[in-house]
């Protein structure tokens, strides 16, 4: 029978840590408090007295002063999850929490996911061959000593580093070890445990160079679970959801995040705001009750990003130095065609081939996969495309020996829009103007990454008129730019009507515009 030992590092709310023993002690499990030393003397008294009577709580033999990066956040981890090996014999996990982690599924739940996945859970990627740092220093965490807090000390940190660099004091890594580096929220099984215990109690070097690494935490557990289990035994994630922003700093999670959570294939969440009480006390009620299902999916940071993400408009393609003097030519035509249903405009650019032979190219820097001549190996991949956008169109001018060329943008492409009003080529642009049901905006979210089959129907309800509001957001955006030759075609416009924006577009005789605007199939689903 499952049983966790939930490790639990906090140093502040002791009323919140309380609430956090007594729930998860409440159905079965057992926990191992480590209560910051720097925290006030009357916060851990607080909890002492509260929790002294439950036989399912232990404390840590020594609470330690932690630091950010410093190895007295794995010392206190260590004597946390000892605490928990010796009150607790029936513990058959170990759990890492933090005091903002809450959980996310059912205690049924998540007994039921632990016994039908005999693993240990705890992100393992190569420290030297992944990008898992994304930042700062890197080797230099691990070959040179740090005495020295980098946040609380920073001179002292980068002198004392730069001092061994150039005294040439780089120390080698223990011969038998293949670093590892992840996430320092780990799920673990008992004999797991029991072996990193026995591991460092027999190898004091292994301890000796991780007490003066930088950031312990990230190295420590991932490499020693790597060397003593099986790869097959590891499932490199961690059961906890945590995203990071854009500026390096943990996502704080609040009362409306309850569905997104919920919907997420992970076990707890961290970090949950202390205002967040009504999502605290759904939560908690969630962890208790029995019977539940859950629709899971992987979609929770693409959807958190493109929630939070909006408006943030920004020139992501400035003018690269060779490409500042060149142009697609001065007696050139190029006719761009927007469109948010890809489909639409591919429709209509492949009727504007048969009917005018004007040479027409789909959204080629936007999907991989679009066909396009043998242009030298220039045409290969989205990013060589991106980067030589002008020199690219000059050659498919080039290859179909023509003046005139109709190319698809997706409208969120202003940026590359306007890169090519500035040139000196004769630039127009088509606007497909669309009507979007709920289904096609749900299939879109899908498509694009933001929703998977499991999401759940709330989230899905929340993603839904952001999504619709950036659609229009981005054909409002187009129109605010004042580009000369822009002009609009409608799905609720008769043929007869977008015959004549098609014709002025296109440079053609309004009877074949006509002609490609009666497509019966265009604006089809």
């Amino acid at each position: 029978m499952t049983q966790i030992a939930f490790i639990l590092l906090c140093h502040k709310d002791p009323e919140g840590i309380i609430a956090q023993a007594l729930r998860l002690t409440a159905t079965g499990d057992c926990i191992a408090i480590h209560f910051d030393a720097r925290a006030r003397p009357a916060d851990f008294d607080r909890i002492r007295a509260a929790l002294a009577e439950n036989p399912r709580v232990a404390f840590a033999r020594r609470r330690l002063k932690c630091g950010w990066g410093e190895w007295s956040l794995v010392a206190a981890t260590l004597e946390a999850v000892r605490a928990a090996e010796a009150a607790f014999p029936g513990a058959t996990h170990f759990y890492m929490l933090s005091g903002d982690c809450m959980p996310i599924k059912t205690a049924e739940y998540v007994h039921r996911w632990l016994e039908e996945n005999e693993a240990d859970c705890i992100e393992s990627f190569d420290f030297f061959a992944s990008d898992w740092i994304k930042t700062g220093i890197k080797e230099e965490r691990l070959i040179y000593r740090h005495w020295f807090n980098e946040r609380q000390r920073k001179g002292l940190f980068y002198a004392s580093m730069n001092l061994q660099r150039r005294l040439g004091l780089a120390r080698a890594v223990p011969e038998d070890l293949k670093i590892r580096i992840g996430s320092q929220w780990w799920c673990l099984r008992r004999r797991t445990v029991e072996a990193v215990l026995q591991f460092i109690r027999q190898r004091r070097d292994v301890m000796r160079f991780f007490r003066t690494t930088w950031i312990p935490d990230e190295t420590f557990f991932q490499t020693i679970v790597a060397h003593l289990v099986p790869e097959r035994e590891i499932r490199s994630r961690t059961l906890t959801f945590l995203m990071f922003t854009d500026y390096g700093m943990p996502v704080t999670f609040y009362d409306d995040h309850h569905d997104l959570l919920l919907s997420q294939d992970y076990l707890f969440a961290r970090k949950i705001s202390p205002e967040a009480k009504e999502l605290k006390e759904r939560l908690g009620t969630l962890y208790a009750s029995t019977g539940r299902d859950f629709d899971t999916g992987g979609d929770g940071r693409r959807q958190f990003a493109f929630l939070t993400e909006r408006g943030r408009v920004g020139r992501r393609f400035a003018p690269r130095f060779w490409e500042t003097e060149a142009s697609l030519g001065r007696s050139r035509t190029l006719m761009l065609v927007t469109c948010k249903k890809w489909h639409v405009a591919k429709r209509l650019v492949d009727r504007v081939r048969q009917v005018t032979n004007l040479p027409a190219v789909d959204y080629l820097f936007n999907e991989e996969g679009t066909p396009l001549p043998d242009l030298g190996g220039l045409q290969i991949g989205l990013p060589k495309r991106m980067r030589h956008r002008r020199a690219l169109v000059r050659m498919l001018f080039d290859y179909w020996q023509t003046d005139r060329l109709v190319l698809c943008l997706d409208p969120a492409s202003t940026d590359l829009i306007q890169d090519f009003y500035n040139d000196r080529a004769r630039v127009r642009l088509l606007e497909i103007d669309c009507e979007f049901t709920d289904d096609y905006l749900v299939g879109h979210a899908r498509r694009v990454g933001l929703a998977g089959p499991h999401t759940a129907p709330a989230a899905m309800a929340q993603l839904l008129p952001t999504i619709r509001y950036d659609v229009r957001f981005e054909s409002d955006r187009l129109r605010d730019m004042n580009l000369a030759g822009h002009v609009r075609i409608r799905q609720s416009a008769s043929a007869d009507e977008n015959a004549l924006p098609l014709a002025e577009f296109l440079g053609i005789p309004v009877e074949a515009a006509r002609e490609i605007a009666a497509t019966d199939y265009l604006f089809v689903d």
